[in-house]
């Protein structure tokens, strides 16, 4: 059962960018807060999709969801790394939550996201990656419609750039999937959120400690922010 009572002394959450901390503070503004640097909600102790996901999990769930995010708060604290690995799993789950229960206004571009995520997993060499395009190919088995038409579309599309990636269609889908599930009519759309975003911080700590166990070989250049 979640709990839902912030501890006392505890910042209470709120949606947006705020300037300073006395107007209140969102995920990663406390985060920024907790690692001893300067006040901002795009600090350099995240890794930087995982922070947009924090953002885009915290400005879409309700108030009392929101609570529940803050025991999260620490553990992203330190959790970054430069492997595109780590991009390209995070991306993927986004995509994978959303497809599913995403209106069909969302699922096409969804599957469009999710098909790019897979083709730059094809170019790393990583022990997670065979395991994560099997999920991805399952997600999409499941809207069968929405991965054919994604399959016609980016059909003959040039070999996906790791840098823009990175830098563009990663963020860009994260926050597409969030507001896939936050628009979906289902019961639970919060919950898959606050989700969501438990997992993405499972998934970027063990790529983190994975990757300074074993260097990840890319097959592809320009990987660099």
């Amino acid at each position: 059962m979640r709990q839902n009572r912030v501890p006392d002394g505890v910042p209470v959450l709120s949606a947006g960018r705020h300037r300073r901390p006395r107007k209140g503070a969102c995920f990663m503004e406390f985060a920024s807060y907790l690692a001893g640097e300067k006040w901002s909600d795009h600090p350099a102790c995240t890794h930087p999709l995982l922070a947009g996901i924090a953002r885009t999990v915290n400005d879409l769930v309700d108030s009392e969801h929101r609570t529940l995010l803050v025991p999260l708060i620490p553990d992203v604290v330190g959790l970054t790394g430069d492997d595109l690995v780590i991009d390209v799993t995070l991306t993927a789950r986004c995509a994978m939550a959303a497809l599913p229960v995403a209106s069909m206004d969302y699922q096409r571009a969804l599957a469009v996201g999710l098909l790019t995520a897979d083709r730059v997993a094809a170019t790393l060499d990583a022990p997670s990656i065979p395991a994560l395009r099997r999920e991805i190919a399952t997600v999409l088995e499941l809207v069968p419609d929405a991965a054919s038409w994604a399959e016609h579309f980016t059909d003959g599309t040039a070999e996906v750039n790791p840098r823009l990636f990175r830098r563009v269609s990663a963020p860009r889908i994260v926050a597409f999937s969030g507001r896939g599930i936050a628009s979906a009519v289902i019961m639970d759309p919060d919950d898959r959120l606050v989700d969501l975003l438990t997992a993405c911080i499972a998934d970027t700590r063990a790529l983190v400690e994975s990757s300074a166990a074993v260097p990840t070989t890319v097959r592809t250049l320009a990987t660099t922010r």
